[in-house]
Formats: C-alpha cells, structure tokens, sequence
C-alpha cells in the first residue's frame, strides 16, 4: 500500500544518493497498481515521459525508456508512436523498477509512529508480515525524515452504502472491476454510476461485450454532462510546478473554492475514451433501431435498496427537471472516485505535535512537510506527504506528471543540498498579479551521519 508510483518514484531518485540510507515498507507482498481498472486499451491521461524520474532526471536508469530498452522493445514503441501508454504497461513498468530496485521492503506493515523527544528522532514500529498476511516478527525502526505515502481509496458515498450491504446482488466498485466483470456480465441489466474516467471506461468494456440490442445498460453521472476533460496546452499548465507554487500562496478559503470548481480539470473523460463510446453505439444502429442504453448525465442517487434478493432500487432525482424516479437493476458498479486516506490512522501517535486548517486539515508547507509543533520541527526531525495535500497544493497533487518534480524537491529538502536541479520557470501563464517564483529552499543536513527517509503507511 506504501509503495505506489509516487513513493516508487521518490525510492528511484533516491537511489544513486549515497549520503541517504533509505527504505521504504509496503503492506503488501508486491507492487500492484490499480489492478481493477487494467481495462484492455485503457490508457493512462499522461505522457511517458511522466514516468518516476524523467522530469527530474532523464538520465536516470529507472526511467521508462531504460525499461523498453531492458526489454527489447525500443524500436516497436518507437513505430507504436504512442504517447500515451496503456496502463497495464505503466503498470509493468514500475514492477520492473519494484524487482530491480533495493532498500524496497514488501510484507511490512507499518503500525505506529512517535517523536522521541529525548532523542530528537521518530520512532516506526512494523510488522513483517508472511505471504499468507499473518503476523511474522515485529521491529522498530529510527528516523529523522519520513516519507508517507498514504494512498487513496475507493469513495462510497452514503446514499449508496445500502448498495454495498445486498449480499445477493453484485454492486462493486469500479476499483474492483476486473475482478468481478464476469459475474456482472452475467446479469440481466446493469447500471454504471459515475460520470469520470473510470466510468467511461467500465461502461464502453461492458458495451463491448453485450449482444446488440440486448445491452440493457444504464450509465448515470451526477454532472451535467458526460464532459471531456480539459486538455489544451494551457489548460494543462494547471499541472506545472509554477501554478502549484501560486496555489499553495492563496488563502486557504479560496484554495477549497477553486479545487471545487476545477473538476473537468481532472474528473473529465478523454476525448478518445468518448468518441469510442459514441463509435460503439452508432455502429449498433447499421442494420436499425437502437442500442437498449441509457446514458443520463445531471442525476444524483438520493437512496437505494434491495428488492428481494436478486435485485436493487434506485431512487434518482435530476438535478435541473427537479424530478424523481425509480431503476430497478441486477449489477451495479460504482464509479465513484477515491479519497485520501486519513493521516490519523498512522499518525495517531503525533496528534500532539500537529498544526491543523480551520477544516481540522493537516497543514502542509510548501516543501510537502507537514507542520508540526516547534518541538518537533525545531530538532530537525520532518514528515513529508505524497498526494495527502489537495486541499494546500491543488489538483496537481495526484497528477503522475508531477511525481518526479516533488520527489525531487523532497529529496533536497532531505539533503540540504539541491541535489536535483528544478526548473525556475515551467508554465508560460503567469498565474497572478504578483509572480511565485522558485527560489530553492534546502534545510540543513540532519546531525546524523546517515539522513535516514523512510517511507511508511
């Protein structure tokens, strides 16, 4: 669970630093990424070069290109002419880094974490865990620096939680997708929720593998429309350095307005994703009539239920007509995105020594550090977060485009050194009247002869 892309990437650039004794504890017995959602096809939104460490350092031997090369597969993808990679390749990818990278420890669970004021460094405490998941010894380790990597998970919302509780009826989550296609294939009709990526891409998987004329599909979006994802060149720069830099400087109520309002940003379909839908239902009209889908963006689930025990009611409301109706369905499949996982359920042990938002959020500076009591941050002693700042860094927080830029940061704030150099300047907008510009910042060096990182979750 510790061990996804962004702390693989902080592992990767990690890696040729001598000065750094780094390790790095994952829950899980090996790396998997989004394994639910590995549609045949399905593409990641960013370019490759959007890999672990490219944009910080492209001659760094984890990079993409290096691991096509590994594999013989250089001149193919260069003939492939793809930018965009298939997940299940990105996926392939940071396996092949997880196998050949050291200092990777899977089977750990990381338990606790305490400030030893005596000694003026963070006590971890783990399990390493059997391949079966059952306890198999305990250990503790010590620290200055941490790096969590906290992950999301799949987001239920509560008028929909009822849907989970129908034993008898396949309702999943799109997370567990994969797992699940052939048991919801197999009923009778069956209902997307969730007007996003993941959405688009489970409704066009079942659309394909329906008969025509005997779909018997609903697809049901609370936004207004089944939007595509803004995705001109300087719309993109909403995902630079630069505008994470200006987003961090506003005020904290008008960073909570803005993430609220820039949803097709991030939450949009891609354009290719929509006219593959639009070509799989047109091509089921050729010989006449219609596909039996319904396809219905502006609605919202108010409650929903089980009938019996084979089946599930859906109470829906349409936000703009004002009016309500009844779906009664066999499978349901909740596209309804992720939420970050709370920091508490590792950190309860620092509560203390945490600065928190008028939203009972954790603070988070413009180094990715979580602000703690001068007790804490006075000794030297730092946690830093990956994708946990939403709410201080933007929507760019979860971006994949910008794993390698904030490892990197991370990673000189770590050395008191700018060990990677980053760019002053990477957007041509000029987000604000009064420019944020990069001015490196690296605290010193740890006292230790070794600057410990390590990352946990």
């Amino acid at each position: 669970m510790g061990i996804g892309p962004f702390n693989l990437s902080l592992a990767a650039l990690a890696h040729p630093l001598a000065e750094l004794d780094a390790v790095f504890y994952e829950q899980r017995p090996a790396f998997s990424w989004h394994p639910g959602l590995l549609i045949d096809g399905a593409r990641i939104q960013v370019p490759f070069l959007a890999d672990l460490v490219t944009l910080a350092d492209p001659a760094s031997p984890w990079s993409f290109l290096n691991y096509l090369r590994s594999r013989d597969r250089l001149f193919p993808f260069y003939f492939a002419e793809r930018f965009h990679i298939q997940r299940a390749e990105y996926d392939a990818y940071c396996r092949w880094v997880c196998e050949n990278l050291p200092g990777l420890h899977f089977g750990h669970q990381v338990d606790a974490v305490r400030f030893n004021p005596e000694r003026d460094v963070f006590e971890v405490d783990f399990t390493q865990l059997a391949p079966d998941g059952e306890a198999q010894a305990l250990g503790r380790t010590y620290t200055r620096n941490i790096a969590l990597g906290i992950g999301t998970e799949p987001y239920v919302p509560d008028p929909l939680r009822p849907l989970v509780e129908a034993p008898a009826v396949p309702v999943i989550h799109a997370a567990d997708y994969l797992d699940h296609r052939e048991t919801l294939l197999a009923a009778e009709h069956i209902t997307v929720i969730g007007s996003g990526q993941s959405g688009a891409e489970v409704f066009l998987d079942l659309l394909r593998h329906r008969p025509a004329g005997r779909e018997r599909l609903h697809w049901l979006g609370r936004t207004e429309a089944f939007a595509p994802m803004e995705y001109s060149k300087l719309g993109l720069e909403h995902f630079t350095p630069d505008y994470t830099r200006y987003f961090h400087a506003l005020a904290e109520p008008v960073r909570d307005k803005l993430v609220a309002s820039q949803w097709q940003l991030h939450k949009g379909i891609d354009a290719d994703t929509l006219a593959a839908i639009h070509d799989e239902l047109y091509r089921r009209t050729l010989h006449g009539g219609w596909p039996d889908t319904v396809l219905t963006p502006g609605v919202r689930v108010r409650t929903a239920g089980r009938i019996a025990t084979t089946k599930v009611e859906l109470h829906l409301e349409h936000i703009q007509q004002n009016t309500r109706s009844r779906l009664t369905t066999e499978a349901v499949v909740l596209a309804t995105g992720y939420r970050e996982r709370p920091l508490s359920r590792i950190l309860a042990g620092l509560d203390p020594y945490m600065r928190l938002d008028s939203q009972e959020r954790p603070r988070i500076d413009d180094q990715y550090r979580l602000v703690m009591d001068p007790t804490v941050s006075g000794s030297g002693c730092n946690i830093y977060v990956q994708n946990a700042g939403r709410h201080t860094h933007g929507i760019g927080t979860p971006d994949l485009g910008l794993a390698a830029w904030r490892s990197a940061g991370i990673l000189n704030s770590v050395t008191g050194e700018e060990t990677y150099r980053l760019p002053s300047r990477t957007a041509f907008t000029t987000f604000g009247l009064e420019q944020q510009p990069h001015i490196p910042r690296a605290r010193q060096a740890s006292a230790l002869t070794l600057t410990p990182l390590v990352e946990v979750r």
